[in-house]
């Protein structure tokens, strides 16, 4: 259904490149597209944090990464100053400066490494190159959300803009706002979708108030689609503990501190952030 609304402020999503000034200091967010973290990298983050924040990192809700309590600068205090950014640049998290709010995509956590019905983190990064490719795409708000389920119904009912689900090892439905795309093949989706959000902003038109979502906007984006009869049930969120493909780290609301990235981080060479509020450690690499 489409729902068109009037903004009565401009899209304040935070990113690196512009912070949300809260009450102790800036707070910046890193995305990360499919929740995965090379270990260096959140070594490196939580090594920024300890200098210049809180000493902590944060997750979100969108499988992100958030660093509180950052300076300003004196002539713009709602900027980091150039060190700092430099110092977030380093840790390898912010591969485009003009993607840095558009990179928000959200995959099955678990893909790869258990069950599911195919292996999404090559259709994970290809959607990352199409953004990055393309400087039109970083104009996508920070609230813009792709969310890439892999067949297993841990995400297919998880709000999103555009995503899919995978119906089987070659194909996925697409999704579109609250409603349904065409089915496709996998190797397509990653430019399919990119080609529906470049259609987005076509449509969305210009100016501070315009839509943040698909479902906002004032004509469908495009054609609706009947739910494919293969795709999955809803799953519960993902429990905490030894799960299939590794362990699920619960992070505390205080986000975490040296010594939890440090055991996190000696763990696995890559980590992933989940929606949950947790870490995702691959027991292959255990």
């Amino acid at each position: 259904m489409v729902t068109p609304v009037d903004r009565l402020r401009p899209d304040r999503c935070p990113g690196a490149l512009r912070p949300w000034t809260a009450d102790d200091g800036l707070l910046v967010r890193l995305r990360l597209p499919g929740g995965h973290v090379p270990s260096p990298s959140l070594r490196a983050l939580v090594d920024l944090a300890e200098e210049y924040g809180d000493g902590h990192v944060h997750v979100t809700g969108r499988a992100n990464l958030q660093v509180r309590a950052l300076p300003g600068t004196d002539d713009h205090p709602g900027h980091l100053p150039d060190h700092v950014l430099a110092a977030v640049e380093a840790t390898g998290l912010l591969p485009s400066r003009a993607h840095d709010l558009a990179r928000n995509i959200m995959a099955s956590p678990q893909t790869g490494l258990a069950a599911g019905r195919c292996d999404l983190r090559p259709a994970v990064a290809a959607l990352d190159r199409e953004l990055c490719a393309d400087p039109q795409l970083g104009r996508l708000p920070g609230r813009f959300l792709f969310v890439l389920d892999d067949g297993r119904g841990d995400l297919v009912d998880r709000p999103c803009d555009l995503g899919l689900v995978v119906l089987d090892g070659d194909r996925a439905q697409l999704r579109v706002g609250g409603g349904w795309g065409p089915v496709v093949l996998l190797a397509d989706a990653p430019r399919r979708l990119a080609d529906l959000a470049r259609r987005f902003l076509q449509v969305r038109g210009e100016g501070e108030q315009v839509p943040w979502h698909v479902r906002e906007l004032p004509v469908p984006l495009a054609p609706a689609y009947p739910r494919h009869p293969d795709l999955p049930p809803p799953l519960p969120a993902l429990a905490f503990g030894p799960v299939p493909g590794g362990t699920h780290v619960p992070v505390p609301e205080a986000g975490l501190g040296r010594g939890a990235v440090e055991r996190l981080t000696a763990a696995a060479p890559e980590l992933v952030v989940t929606p949950w509020h947790g870490v995702l450690v691959p027991e292959q690499a255990r």
